[in-house]
């Protein structure tokens, strides 16, 4: 199993989403949650279709952290 961080913004009165490790690969939803849903279905079709066209799969080399700024 492989995992790749996603990115959910907020678009207007929807909610987007993206990972960095794998570029054109988008989603979007009404709701957070749907967004993230989306987005887990968009990842794994991405998967399929490279390994159909027996292209690598990238690695998910990307990480997210919270600062804190006083």
């Amino acid at each position: 199993m492989r995992k790749f961080l996603i990115v959910i913004e907020r678009a207007g009165d929807n909610f987007s989403a993206y990972s960095p490790d794998l570029p054109g690969c988008v989603a979007a939803g009404s709701t957070r949650e749907e967004a993230e849903r989306e987005m887990q279905q968009a990842i794994a079709l991405h998967v399929e279709g490279l390994l159909e066209d027996n292209l690598p799969i990238p690695e998910a080399t990307s990480s997210a952290e919270y600062v804190a700024v006083p």
